[in-house]
């Protein structure tokens, strides 16, 4: 029949379709003889290139059938085989093997038959075993990705595979059967290329597979089963068949393997998107091909002619459309093959569209919308930002960092969080999209570090949450962060706030935290401490300091208001320049006087670095230090542009210049070194040297000789086996004292009389975090304040808070209790709060509220409390026993030499409403509930308020600015704790961290230098050397004046708020002005801000700082914040007034027989006193409340001494 047919086609018929046709035409019965033969010989017309139209699929299928099936069948043989031949031969095999694998030496010597040496050993099994594990093992080494070879090896076949499927997607626009010649045929030849790797790869796997029947039925193995063989027939019969080449689209599915293996995927997410995404789309490719392939070539039992020309892609369109709406019509399956695979592609391919697609949709939709990688700028720094990232806290920073006052920031802004930004602060990001990116993530985890580039980013910061009810879990927090930050790059550089001061000593015992390379802690309780105790000493100083150290644009006011004095101090920023050459050899006085007059700058310290390399910083140092090359200057200015000029100045050049806009870069000479910029986040300073240790210094053991070499009166009144002060010699010191011992009743605080003291009111209870009191008391308890100068402290709270606070302030002096409540007007009277030189209000439980409304409530309760206090003004004259406030240098036990003696004499305090109060807040928006009397918007910022810029409030939210200010100098940090801490120092830090407690030392002449250090004061302009000044005088005459004969360094105006109206006016608060111009005129009633130095005369004996009759009671007067120098005449009249009272109140007095003594550490100070707690008489309470002091109205303290 074969034959027959064979002549039945005229064998030099060409390959038209037409001339086929005209044949069977010709010949009608041919057709017939055909159709009884197509089941053996498959005919079709559309194979151009044979002449007899037969197709030769079947050979092809066959080829993969034959390997599929014949290999089967040897595998299940040779397990046949090896089945039997174990269970027959198993029990002497075991034996055998027993005896010539493992002990072959030993049975050869029990039967004496030893070999020679040229005897071979016959036991060769062991060896054969060997060499094919070993075989194996290296196959399985070259086909996993365990290795590199693997890996590459992998990624190769994958990308190969997806090579070859990209040409089954070229050829698939051709007949499915069509003839080709290898040699001509370049994508047969790159095919084949492609399936000879593919069959060595199957090699591999062969001989790594365990089980070698899995490994044949493996998907992997059935893809190559059917596109390997096909490829050689082809090359064989020279002509293609398209067939089962879409099989190739099934190694999609190992995409995601590929993926992990490059280390690409590496979340759970990815890998399950990447999967279901591969599982899908080689599933419907898979099912296409399948489709394309029937439709094209027809029913084989129907003689191929019921096929339909569709392409490939059409074949994609016909199966997404079934699988997701059960097709449309337009295009469907003709041949049977092709409608009895939809009918189950159908029922699979739409349960798997509906699950499948769904899943990757909530993936995708899931996916982090901020995941992506930062990519650096060349030229570019960044700074990665992480904490606490709420749109409060990233406005602020941003404010700040992003002020134009910096001049050109080119830094970009990184922010890592783990929670997705909400709408407005997504608003925010995109305000500044130009600088600031956001990415998800978590700073604990080294993939999202990686993400940020951390380990090339310029700094860390870490943000904290001011507001959280658990501080010390939020400093843990933050101190992991930190953690995990330094772990992944050690050199980092790390800025971090941290709420709680003992928590900083956590951050010491991270090996790679290295402050000295620029890594930093702000603390925020230590720094709002210490920013309210100097307002205790100089008041309105918190808020001076706060505007320094933050980034204010100005705003001009054409009305003559108090606000506009103020807003123009509010633009002065503090600022670090370089000095110019000009300026080596001058003293500070001289560099600093230059400044001002000359360059309109206030210079107010310098970076000071020893012979070793170490610095140190020096606050208004004196005279004795002279500038060197380099040095390094802090500056107040209003922007950097204007701090350049003490750069460039020369004085060649710009000596005769009156204009200092015009002191540019002069032409007479290069400079040879290039010194920082003013903004350059990392300084070169950043040694090996104390950054804030004043006795790091040689200069500071040489500032005065009496520290050095102490005088006669000093030595007498040394006691050097007496503990007076810490171990650094930074602070007053005494052995620590049970709190028992410092409680008060309220009838013992009433019977004793207290004046210039500092009353502190504290909410809080056992449950209430700590706000570390000891911030509070120690700058107050500076060792550059002499013994009979510190101001008593009294703590008006709950008994069980302070109690948990004690152990941080029992070795501090002058420290008392009074227990109660702030709100009882009993118990504010009972300590004289009328009297007292600051009232601090602080709470502990601010942070316990949700509603930010009322978290200051009870600091503001107390506040409006205390104000509407009424107090009488009919008891008499308190005679003011005050020495007061000499500048340094000058001889107090001369009349001639002094001056400005005289008593500052003023009514006392009727209202609470001029006591002088800070009143520490949490909201901002609160503090227009203070003042009652002001005007102030409540959206108006905390700064331009009327109780900020009086002094009278403070909020931690102004400590924000000191990331950006640490971040682009990180010496501005150091110069703010050694301003409000009054001179903590980083082996202070460490020994707290021990200790938690100071430890006394001995006074030596090392430890007594480190008390020759400058300190704030506030200096009155109504009497004394600088009176004739103080009506209509200049700013500018008064700052050279007090640089050139004290040394002091005037740096700021406390003005009374209605001090600019032409009639008088009963108001007494005032307002801050920041480094006023040369120019500006004084009134009779200003406070003069001014860094003053160490008086070295003040420690004296206090017999001998009058001429007249002194009792050591005169002397023993607290020196308020504001200070005034009594006339003789008045002392006087002082001392004959307090005699009369001692006389009036003998009788009393003589009765008590028991002393007790009041802030009982005197005994252990240089100036031991004991003092008693006596009844006063009649005589002796109509003398209270009658003097004041002149600038701040508050008294100063009286205690009943003996006298000595």
């Amino acid at each position: 029949m074969l034959a027959e047919a064979d002549a039945t086609v005229p064998h030099g018929s060409g390959n038209s379709m037409m001339s086929r046709n005209n044949y069977f035409n010709k010949n009608p019965d041919s057709s017939i003889s055909m159709s009884k033969m197509d089941v053996i010989i498959p005919f079709s017309p559309d194979v151009p290139c044979d002449n007899n139209g037969q197709r030769m699929w079947w050979a092809f299928l066959a080829s993969s059938m034959v390997t599929f099936f014949g290999g089967l069948f040897i595998i299940l043989l040779w397990r046949t085989l090896k089945y039997l031949w174990t269970v027959c031969c198993h029990c002497n095999i075991k034996k055998k093997e027993a005896q010539k694998v493992n002990n072959p030496a030993n049975s050869q010597v029990a039967d004496g038959t030893a070999k020679g040496p040229d005897e071979k050993d016959e036991v060769v099994p062991a060896s054969e075993v060997g060499w094919m594990t070993s075989v194996k093992d290296w196959a399985g080494v070259m086909i996993s990705a365990q290795t590199l070879t693997g890996r590459v090896l992998v990624v190769l076949v994958f990308a190969l595979s997806i090579g070859a499927l990209g040409i089954y997607f070229i050829d698939s626009s051709d007949p499915i059967e069509s003839c080709q010649n290898f040699y001509k045929d370049f994508t047969l030849q790159i095919d084949m290329f492609f399936n000879v790797f593919f069959l060595l790869y199957f090699g591999l796997r062969f001989i790594a597979a365990n089980d070698k029947l899995w490994f044949w039925l493996e998907v992997n193995s059935v893809v190559d089963f059917f596109t390997v063989p096909p490829v050689f027939v082809s090359v064989y019969l020279n002509r293609s068949w398209l067939g089962l080449r879409f099989l190739r689209a099934l190694r999609l599915i190992q995409f995601s393997e590929i993926l992990q293996f490059l280390n690409i995927l590496k979340t759970s997410n990815s890998i399950k998107l990447v999967n279901l995404c591969s599982i899908f789309i080689s599933t419907w490719l898979t099912a296409a091909g399948f489709i394309h392939l029937v439709e094209n070539s027809g029913d084989p039992w129907e003689n191929f002619q019921n096929s339909q020309s569709l392409s490939y892609w059409e074949c994609v369109y016909l199966l997404m459309v079934t699988m997701s709406t059960v097709g449309y019509g337009d295009v469907y399956a003709k041949t049977t093959l092709g409608r009895l695979f939809m009918v189950f592609f159908i029922l699979g391919g739409l349960a798997m569209f509906a699950s499948y697609v769904p899943e990757i949709i909530e993936l995708i939709g899931n996916r982090k919308k901020y995941g992506g990688s930062y990519s650096a700028v060349n030229g570019r720094k960044h700074i990665v930002v992480c904490g606490h990232i709420t749109l409060e806290s990233v406005s602020n920073f941003l404010k700040d960092f992003l002020h134009k006052d910096r001049d050109d920031v080119n830094v970009e802004i990184v922010f890592l969080h783990n929670i997705s930004p909400n709408l407005e602060l997504e608003a925010l990001f995109k305000r500044h999209f130009t600088q600031v990116e956001f990415y998800q993530g978590s700073v604990l985890n080294p993939h999202d570090l990686a993400r940020v580039k951390i380990e090339s980013a310029d700094a860390c910061l870490i943000l904290a949450n001011k507001y959280c009810p658990d501080p010390d879990a939020e400093d843990a927090s933050n101190i992991m962060r930190v953690i995990s930050i330094k772990n992944y790059s050690p050199k980092i550089r790390i800025i971090t706030q941290m709420l709680q001061y003992h928590n900083k000593a956590h951050l010491l015992n991270i090996p790679s935290w290295n402050w000295k390379e620029g890594d930093d802690a702000i603390c925020l309780a230590e720094l709002k401490a210490g920013f309210i105790a100097q307002s205790c000493l100089a008041q309105g100083l918190s808020t001076m300091l706060a505007n320094l150290f933050s980034m204010r644009s100005f705003i001009e006011i054409e009305e003559d208001t108090w606000q506009k004095y103020y807003l123009e101090g509010v633009a002065n920023e503090m600022y670090t320049e370089y000095l110019s050459s000009a300026f080596v050899g001058l003293s500070f006085p001289a560099v600093c006087e230059l400044c001002y007059v000359k360059l309109k700058l206030l210079l107010i310290a310098i970076e000071n670095k020893s012979e070793l390399g170490e610095s140190s910083i020096l606050i208004n140092p004196g005279n004795h230090v002279k500038m060197q090359e380099g040095t390094l200057g802090f500056f107040i200015a209003s922007d950097a542009k204007e701090v350049k000029r003490a750069f460039f100045y020369c004085k060649a050049c710009h000596d005769d210049i009156t204009d200092p806009k015009r002191i540019k870069k002069c032409g007479c000479k290069r400079l040879e070194d290039e010194h920082p910029s003013t903004l350059s986040p990392k300084k070169k300073q950043r040694n090996g040297g104390m950054r804030n240790s004043p006795n790091n210094s040689p200069n500071m053991m040489s500032r005065h000789d009496p520290l050095v070499i102490p005088g006669n009166e000093q030595m007498e009144n040394m006691d050097m086996n007496m503990k007076q002060y810490d171990s650094t010699g930074m602070f007053h010191w005494c052995p620590s004292k049970e709190i028992e011992k410092v409680i008060l009743t309220r009838s013992e605080a009433s019977m004793t009389v207290l004046s210039g003291h500092v009353v502190v009111c504290i909410f809080g209870d056992v449950t209430s975090a700590l706000v570390g009191l000891r911030n509070l008391v120690m700058p107050l308890r500076a060792s550059n304040f002499h013994y009979h100068e510190l101001k008593p402290i009294v703590f008006v709270g709950s008994l069980e808070y302070l109690r948990r606070e004690w152990e941080t302030l029992h070795n501090f002096p002058k420290v008392s209790i009074l227990p109660g409540t702030p709100l009882s007007r009993a118990d504010l009277r009972a300590v004289n709060i009328n009297l007292c030189d600051m009232c601090v209000i602080l709470s502990a439980n601010q942070n316990n509220i949700d509603d930010a409304s009322l978290q200051d409530k009870e600091c503001i309760l107390a506040s409006l409390n205390i104000k509407s206090m009424q107090f009488d003004d009919s008891i008499g004259l308190l005679q003011a026993n005050s020495q007061g406030f000499t500048p340094p240098g000058m001889d107090r036990s001369s009349p001639d030499s002094s001056p400005v003696h005289g008593l500052a004499r003023q009514a006392s305090v009727t209202t609470g409403a001029n006591i002088p109060i800070i009143t520490e807040l949490v909201n901002d928006s609160n503090v227009q509930f203070l003042d009652q009397d002001d005007d102030d918007d409540p959206d108006t910022e905390l700064y331009l308020t009327q109780p900020f810029a009086c002094g009278t409030a403070f909020a931690v939210s102004v400590l924000d600015s000191l990331m950006s200010a640490t971040y682009f100098n990180d010496n501005i940090l150091t110069l703010i704790r050694t301003l409000v801490t009054g001179g903590a120092t980083p082996e202070l830090e460490a020994l707290l961290a021990e200790e938690n407690a100071l430890q006394g030392g001995y006074s030596t002449p090392q430890t007594l230098a480190n008390r020759d250090r400058c300190r704030v004061a506030q200096l009155a302009l109504y009497d004394g050397p600088f009176a004739d000044l103080g009506d209509g005088g200049c700013y500018g005459d008064l700052f050279c004046k007090a640089l050139k004969t004290y040394n002091m360094l005037c740096f700021g105006i406390y003005r009374l708020r209605d001090a600019h109206l032409a009639t008088p006016s009963q108001c007494t608060k005032r307002y801050v002005i920041t480094n006023p111009p040369y120019e500006f005129e004084l009134v009779p009633t200003d406070l003069i801000f001014c860094l003053m130095q160490f008086d070295h005369n003040a420690g004296q004996s206090r017999t001998s700082l009058s001429h007249s009759s002194h009792s050591s009671h005169s002397s023993s007067k607290k020196s308020s914040s504001v200070h005034s120098i009594p006339t003789t005449n008045r002392q006087n009249r002082s001392s004959k007034a307090r005699e009369a009272g001692h006389k009036q109140n003998a009788t009393r007095m003589n009765r008590m027989s028991q002393e007790r003594k009041w802030f009982t550490d005197e005994p252990e100070n240089a100036y031991p006193r004991n003092i008693q707690i006596k009844p006063m008489s009649t005589h002796m309470a109509n003398q209270v409340n009658q003097y004041k002091s002149t600038s701040s109205l508050i008294p100063p303290i009286r205690e009943v001494e003996d006298e000595c």
